[in-house]
């Protein structure tokens, strides 16, 4: 196993994409994204992507020069054309340009489109509860998930994240799909050549797989069963219907070269909590306060804090294979 330091791993990622069609700015965008996502112990949403990205960027299918542009249709409201791009420039635009919106009208929104796959959800989240605001995400993917009772993938595993700011602590911060697992545990188990849990996902005759392989062709458990569908169909609504962007459907795959540009969509809400109560923040961290007083509790995203931690002082330890892969591509 190799060792890289946080900055080791985005230069690694960065002159990688750099090398295959991305342009300076969006190579290191999507690269403080993948090795952040590795720092935090996210490894499927981590420098695993990168062989990935850059097949792509090869191919065409996604832009390695697109800039985002952002309209501001409504007084609260942004609209960013991700141009067929990376999904992460664009959402930097968003996190960049939301607080002030938020600030001044208490609620602010941007629609992403064009878009492609927006790694851990929570990272943008996380970045404005670091500006004191609380954030929600909703992005949609490519069919992976049936509908319940259904055999066809209609819906993606679509995740949703949730951030909110505590007072002299890290954010609280919720962020999940809506299949039993996220999709990119199944790709990452492939790259190993492991198989999968039982339970995870299903394959293209609908029985339950192993075999990582016969679980990207199949389709993915739903977190919750019907509850997790009936949500899986909220978030393709929010992320897709009403921002013009692809349904799960209509989006090629984010795992291959094939097709043309997913242009899946997400919509990222900002609130100022001071527009709401009095309380502010610190209202929040006596919810926080109850549940790590108890014995074995934790918050959501504890485990990824301490990934966290580690890494800034032990560095990210990844497989000599994807270390080498990655340089020589």
């Amino acid at each position: 196993m190799a060792v890289l330091t946080l900055d080791e791993a985005m230069a690694l990622a960065a002159g990688a994409l750099e090398r295959n069609g991305a342009s300076a700015p969006v190579a290191d965008s999507v690269a403080r994204a993948l090795a952040g996502a590795e720092a935090d112990g996210l490894k499927g949403h981590g420098l695993s992507r990168v062989p990935g990205y850059a097949g792509q960027l090869r191919a065409g299918k996604v832009r390695g020069d697109a800039t985002p542009t952002l309209a501001r249709p409504r007084p609260g409201a942004l609209r960013i054309d991700a141009a067929e791009g990376f999904a992460y420039p664009a959402l930097d635009l968003a996190v960049a340009e939301l607080p002030a919106v938020a600030r001044a009208q208490g609620i602010a929104a941007a629609s992403l489109f064009r878009s492609h796959h927006c790694g851990a959800a929570g990272r943008p989240v996380e970045a404005l509860a670091d500006q004191g605001l609380v954030a929600l995400l909703f992005a949609n993917t490519p069919a992976a998930m049936a509908p319940w009772g259904g055999a066809m993938p209609v819906f993606g595993t679509n995740p949703i994240a949730f951030a909110c700011p505590r007072p002299g602590r890290a954010p609280i911060v919720v962020d999940l799909s809506l299949s039993r697992v996220a999709r990119g545990n199944i790709m990452a188990a492939k790259q190993k050549g492991e198989p999968i849990p039982e339970g995870w996902a299903f394959d293209a005759q609908g029985r339950p797989t192993t075999d990582p392989d016969a679980a990207l062709g199949g389709t993915m458990a739903p977190a919750g069963d019907a509850k997790g569908v009936a949500l899986a169909l909220m978030v393709e609504l929010l992320a897709a219907g009403m921002t013009g962007a692809n349904y799960a459907g209509e989006a090629s795959s984010f795992l291959d070269d094939k097709g043309g540009p997913p242009g899946t969509g997400q919509l990222l809400l900002a609130f100022d909590p001071a527009a709401f109560s009095d309380a502010g923040p610190a209202r929040f961290a006596v919810l926080a306060a109850a549940i790590e007083a108890q014995a074995g509790a934790r918050l959501p995203g504890a485990r990824r804090l301490a990934a966290r931690a580690k890494a800034a002082t032990a560095g990210l330890t990844v497989a000599d294979a994807l270390v080498a892969e990655i340089r020589a591509l």
